[in-house]
């Protein structure tokens, strides 16, 4: 591969998730704080990255697979992104944000996918070449993060409680649209089914993986996966708007401690799969959740602010030893014929269904621990998906039975 592509294929993963990182973390502080919203609103706008967790296969699938280029795609739908982003923005209530936010996330999240597609087609070995591509996504993440808190300080007391959020918006804006033309100049990447193929909704929901449930242990660790995105949701959802309430500083730069962390259990990744096999490594990542549930319950900004920065660090375990490591397992039970089709399903019960009923439950939970206008009961708040993941893990520790899988580099 090229320098010069490399370069293309890194600022493209740069902006991608810059602009992820630059609204999604702190949308839990400017929701209630800027248009007064309640739990259950929270919950439905977070609950717009499953329903575009559903609805992208389709757009990848019908349109993007068969008749246009990858990389134009990718450019018209941030395009579209940068103008429903401007509207979030400019949004006086909740009723107006909420049809934005949707259509932003329909928008948005096949484009993970396509950034994916445009980088594979340009690497001549993607296991050593991706990674080195994939990080800059990552980086751009934290710098997000950084930039809000100790550039503009937007997410400082002072910048929340005068609406300076709606900054981060504008932002996000400004980056898609950078992100869209940019997409133009990206190398050319056809479309890899022809428009004569015919392409069922079973192929595109990887429904044809549904076999493998038979196997009494992908089915342990198909539902465990479903249900550990129940806590998982409450992280996403509401831990920015945990640590903005209680006070604690920069909390969107705080936050980006878990995508350094991230990076950094990657590289430990291979090391623990490999030592101690896929379902101790498994059983790590929910007990990381448990834990991390616990140490915020019970820790606050001041004398024990240690906990939460711990909490946060945890992300890098729960995340890649439970979620990476389920995805080599998945490749390896599905094997060649079904291996698209098996991660597919996985992405859908995950992501789409299990991330949904998680917003939901978490909206709900968050709004009956409200103790006063903005202030919540943050400890019987984080005990629930404390209990629910350590319940989860012990389930799983006695259902699924070990078997040996070989760690492979995607």
């Amino acid at each position: 591969m090229k320098k010069f592509i490399q370069f293309q294929l890194s600022l493209m993963m740069f902006l991608e998730f810059f602009i992820w990182g630059g609204w999604f973390v702190t949308m839990g502080i400017y929701l209630p704080n800027t248009l007064n919203t309640d739990g259950g609103e929270i919950a439905m706008a977070y609950s717009t990255q499953s329903w575009g967790a559903i609805i992208a296969p389709f757009i990848i699938g019908l349109i993007a697979d068969r008749f246009f280029n990858a990389e134009r795609i990718l450019g018209i739908l941030h395009l579209i992104g940068a103008l429903l982003m401007y509207q979030m923005a400019n949004a006086s209530d909740f009723s107006v944000f909420y049809p934005y936010v949707l259509g932003y996330m329909i928008a948005y999240m096949p484009t993970l996918a396509l950034v994916n597609s445009v980088s594979f087609n340009q690497m001549t070995d993607p296991a050593k070449q991706f990674s080195f591509v994939r990080v800059f996504g990552t980086i751009g993440w934290i710098v997000a993060g950084l930039v809000i808190s100790y550039v503009f300080h937007w997410d400082s007391t002072e910048g929340v409680a005068s609406g300076m959020l709606k900054n981060t918006f504008l932002m996000t804006a400004v980056a898609s649209g950078i992100l869209g033309i940019f997409s133009f100049t990206l190398p050319k990447t056809p479309p890899k089914v022809s428009k004569d193929q015919q392409v069922t909704i079973s192929d595109i929901l990887g429904l044809d993986a549904i076999k493998l449930l038979k196997d009494r242990n992908f089915l342990m660790f198909f539902l465990a996966s479903i249900l550990i995105c129940i806590p998982l949701a409450f992280y996403y959802q509401h831990a920015g708007q945990f640590l903005g309430e209680i006070g604690v500083s920069n909390p969107a730069a705080k936050m980006t401690i878990g995508q350094i962390s991230e990076v950094l259990f990657m590289l430990l990744l291979p090391f623990f799969f490999k030592k101690f096999g896929f379902k101790k490594t498994l059983l790590v990542g929910m007990l990381a959740w448990a834990v991390r549930y616990l140490l915020f319950a019970y820790g606050n900004s001041g004398e024990f602010a240690f906990m939460l920065l711990v909490g946060i660090a945890l992300h890098g375990i729960c995340y890649d030893f439970f979620f990476v490591s389920g995805q080599i397992y998945t490749d390896s039970k599905a094997g060649e014929k079904f291996k698209s089709a098996a991660q597919g399903l996985i992405t859908l019960a995950t992501y789409g269904l299990g991330m949904l009923i998680g917003f939901y439950v978490a909206g709900k939970i968050t709004d009956a621990n409200l103790v006063a206008e903005g202030q919540h009961d943050w400890n019987n708040i984080w005990i629930f998906p404390a209990i629910f993941a350590a319940v989860v893990m012990i389930l799983f520790a006695i259902f699924f039975k070990n078997e040996k899988i070989e760690y492979k580099e995607n």
